[in-house]
């Protein structure tokens, strides 16, 4: 069984920061990708940024130059650093750990961007 955490949510303002930490637990030899992605109400559920074991990086075009994912493979976790952030980023996040007999998800946090 495999545990994925999300933690960091909560209420910002516009212009300010938030990071985002994710934790998988369980039984886990090596995870994959990790990623995370982002469900505003009444829209899809899209992919924010994701990050390979080796750490190569892959963003949505909207939060390019603003978000930063990064991990720690030693510990299982992944980060998403957030800076200028913007009410259009007001969502639950969802944090997502590919192992090779699945994939994981976390229960997510809210991040709300007040202007």
């Amino acid at each position: 069984q495999v545990h994925v955490v999300e933690s960091g949510g909560g209420l910002v303002q516009a212009g300010g920061s938030r990071r985002l930490s994710c934790a998988a637990s369980g039984n886990i030899f090596s995870i994959n990708d990790m990623g995370w992605y982002r469900q505003a109400p009444g829209k899809q559920r899209d992919l924010v940024a994701a990050i390979t074991r080796g750490g190569t990086t892959t963003y949505a075009d909207s939060v390019k130059g603003r978000f930063t994912i990064s991990r720690d493979n030693a510990k299982n976790t992944v980060y998403l650093q957030m800076n200028s952030l913007k009410p259009e980023d007001t969502a639950v996040y969802y944090c997502s750990a590919q192992l090779l007999h699945g994939t994981y998800w976390g229960q997510g946090t809210q991040v709300t961007v007040s202007s």
